[in-house]
């Protein structure tokens, strides 16, 4: 296993050591898990298409079904 040394907000160790002491295991323990679980969950990974990043926010909006095409509501577009 190899070794890493990274600088942490003194409010973050604070929680890290909390959470180490609350499940009996080590610092290093605990941000091993932490980094695995957050590293296995596809959603906190960035990539995939635009629909696949705002999936959640896709048919939310109302609005007439001929936006995109009827010219008339271009109207007062810009103004």
């Amino acid at each position: 296993m190899k070794t890493i040394a990274l600088k942490l907000p003194d409010e973050l160790l604070t929680k890290i050591e909390h959470a180490a002491n609350k499940r009996g295991k080590t610092r290093s323990a605990v941000m091993r898990e932490v980094l695995e679980d957050f590293l296995t969950d596809n959603r906190n990974l960035a990539g995939g298409s635009c629909l696949d990043l705002a999936r959640d926010l896709a048919g939310c909006v109302q609005a007439p079904e001929d936006l995109s095409t009827n010219l008339t509501h271009m109207d007062d577009y810009g103004k």
